[in-house]
């Protein structure tokens, strides 16, 4: 049946949940369903994949691990010089660690073995290479999950509430 996104009163995407949590939420009367995809639960009762709370949520900011498969996730899976997106990615430090370079979300990038090895101890400038995008820290923890499922095309209905994210 899927997952279903539940947003702030705000509209804001809060939480991805399960379709049994979100039916909860609105036999409850705490959340209002905003999109469905068109299946029921019962004869006149729509599946939701997208709900909104009806009262506001603050929500603390949660910092986004600098992991290998959230870099890879924020590059799309691509190498950032050439455009590559096959297998034999590698991350590749913008201005190397031997020259003052550390580990952050503004300093990696997913590069191909060929990139990262031509590029070498270099910087992209020293290398005469050009970065597709400039590295920089994803926004929100939550914009960054949910976009990982609007990648796989299931949840399509999503993508207004997510515009602008990680």
């Amino acid at each position: 049946m899927g997952k279903v996104l539940v947003l702030n009163a705000s509209y804001e995407p809060l939480n991805i949940t399960s379709w049994r949590r979100a039916v909860v939420l609105l036999l409850k009367g705490k959340a209002e369903q905003v999109e469905h995809n068109g299946k029921y639960l019962y004869a006149e009762f729509p599946l939701p994949t997208v709900i909104r709370l009806r009262y506001y949520v603050r929500v603390p900011y949660k910092e986004i691990p600098l992991t290998r498969r959230n870099i890879l996730h924020r590059d799309s899976h691509s190498c950032q010089y050439c455009g590559y997106t096959g297998d034999d990615l590698t991350l590749d430090h913008v201005i190397p660690r031997s020259r003052g370079g550390g580990d952050s979300w503004e300093n990696i990038v997913t590069a191909c073995v060929r990139c990262n090895v031509r590029k070498g101890n270099r910087t992209p400038k020293e290398a005469n290479m050009i970065l597709d995008y400039p590295p920089r820290q994803p926004y929100s923890s939550l914009y960054f999950e949910v976009s990982k499922y609007l990648k796989t095309g299931l949840h399509d209905e999503w993508q207004k509430y997510v515009i602008g994210s990680s």
